[in-house]
């Protein structure tokens, strides 16, 4: 097998199992925070930091989200699914800016662990993983839109935006389709901070209780926006719109 088959091979199975991923990087952070000692704790100020680079993520994945159509740029995992080329809005910049959302959000929470050496492991890691997953979706979007497809990427980088040929998107932005699909991803980013947080205290402390501060006031606000919506979803027609 030649290595793009094996990559396509691979990104295969990993685009699969993408889902899991953050709990593998939460697991990590913890064994970081327990076994390799603080950089930084009890730092409100260098928290919103790694705060706000997680959310630059999800502001990332919010454009891309926000102006796609139908049956692209989803979280499916079980097969690549794409109805139409996107090649306008934040596409026309970059050819993979979902996975660039991705991973500032993995970087903020990584760099919760104040270790340099951490970060820069989540980020090999991270490039080694979504590369081939990269290359799975190429060679699938490749092989149904043909020549269409490769005079985009060929023009397109794929993960540093080329801001000069931005176009405008074709389609509207909908605050529907984004609070629909990403309900879920803003939710666990604050249940992770907090759990986080939570757990390099009691380090720190060296007790096993549990401080009601900042973070977990978010932490129940998210989970309670995520449920109202999920109930909105399933029970009513409100964040349903046609071609989206």
């Amino acid at each position: 097998m030649i290595l793009v088959e094996n990559f396509v091979k691979q990104g295969n199975l990993f685009f699969r199992y993408r889902g899991i991923i953050p709990l593998f990087l939460l697991i990590g952070v913890v064994a970081v925070m327990v076994f390799g000692g603080l950089g930084i704790s009890n730092n409100n100020t260098y928290e919103y930091v790694c705060l706000g680079v997680s959310v630059l993520g999800q502001i990332i994945r919010i454009l891309v989200v926000g102006y796609s159509p139908a049956n692209t740029s989803g979280r499916n995992t079980k097969e690549q699914v794409a109805d139409q080329l996107n090649t306008t809005g934040i596409y026309s910049v970059i050819r993979h800016p979902l996975y660039v959302g991705n991973f500032f959000m993995w970087i903020g929470i990584a760099m919760l662990t104040a270790n340099a050496w951490f970060v820069l492991f989540v980020t090999v890691l991270y490039w080694l993983y979504y590369e081939r997953i990269m290359a799975a979706e190429e060679a699938f979007l490749a092989g149904k839109f043909g020549n269409d497809y490769l005079e985009w990427a060929r023009v397109t980088p794929s993960i540093i935006p080329a801001f000069s040929q931005y176009k405008r998107a074709k389609q509207i932005f909908s605050w529907r389709k984004v609070i629909k699909k990403e309900k879920n991803g803003l939710a666990a980013l604050f249940l992770i901070f907090w759990l986080i947080i939570a757990i390099r205290n009691m380090v720190v402390t060296k007790s096993l209780s549990l401080n009601f501060d900042y973070w977990t006031i978010y932490m129940i606000a998210s989970l309670g926006i995520y449920f109202v919506i999920k109930f909105i979803k399933y029970k009513t027609t409100l964040l349903d719109e046609k071609g989206r």
